[in-house]
């Protein structure tokens, strides 16, 4: 599989779902607000198989816990842009679910940044975003740090950014965009390009830090917590 984002659908009689998965070197991580998800990818000729090794709920919007398991498989090929999969696994109680991954661009996202051996770890992060300046409202998706690179999003956003680190600081840049229309659930940037620029401190368990976005001529400054699942 080629290393890059993707948009991923999943099917199944019990229901459906979205979010993103990152590829990195035969290495996949993703998932959405409600889960996150990490595996490997093996491929032999024109098969591929992905064996999912960890599911973990992302916490503190009052999902139901999801139950753990050891390995899922999903086999499957690739076609043009798109990967098609299928499998069976306890998360669905044993339930067979087919599985799409589509590419999304990633040629608007900013050169990787500078992250020396004591920056921010590698890793897939679960994102909590809370607005300032008295608006109610947020949002919770996952972002894969990557040498200098974000990569990351939900069931409706994706991110490419980069980022910088040193020293327990960290700032960097990112474009957050739609991969399918909200249809109004999200009214604060509503479908638009969003690019937001931020700043703040990490350690080994995580980051945070302020940002501001433009988002057409207004400005809207948030926190963002990152905490470190994989």
């Amino acid at each position: 599989m080629q290393n890059g984002l993707y948009k991923v659908e999943i099917d199944s009689a019990r229901g459906s779902g979205r979010g993103v998965v990152v590829v990195r070197d035969g290495h996949l991580f993703g998932g959405n607000a409600a889960f996150a998800l990490a595996g490997r990818i093996l491929e032999s000729n024109q098969a591929i198989a992905v064996e999912i090794t960890t599911v973990q709920r992302n916490d503190g919007l009052g999902f139901e816990p999801v139950a753990a398991f050891d390995t899922a498989t999903l086999r499957g090929r690739r076609e043009g842009h798109r990967y098609l999969f299928e499998g069976g696994a306890e998360l669905l109680a044993g339930t067979p679910f087919t599985v799409v991954m589509t590419a999304i661009s990633e040629e608007a996202a900013p050169p990787a940044g500078a992250n020396g051996a004591d920056g921010i770890r590698n890793g897939l992060y679960s994102l909590h975003i809370r607005m300032l300046d008295g608006i109610d409202s947020g949002n919770t998706g996952l972002m894969v740090l990557h040498d200098g690179t974000i990569r990351g999003g939900d069931a409706h956003f994706d991110y490419v950014g980069a980022y910088s680190s040193a020293n327990g600081r960290w700032k960097g840049e990112l474009i957050n965009r739609t991969h399918t229309p909200t249809m109004g659930q999200r009214p604060l940037f509503g479908d638009r390009e969003v690019g937001i620029g931020f700043s703040g401190t990490y350690d080994e368990q995580g980051a945070e830090g302020e940002a501001t976005a433009l988002a057409g001529k207004r400005s809207i400054r948030f926190k963002a917590v990152l905490r470190r699942l994989a």
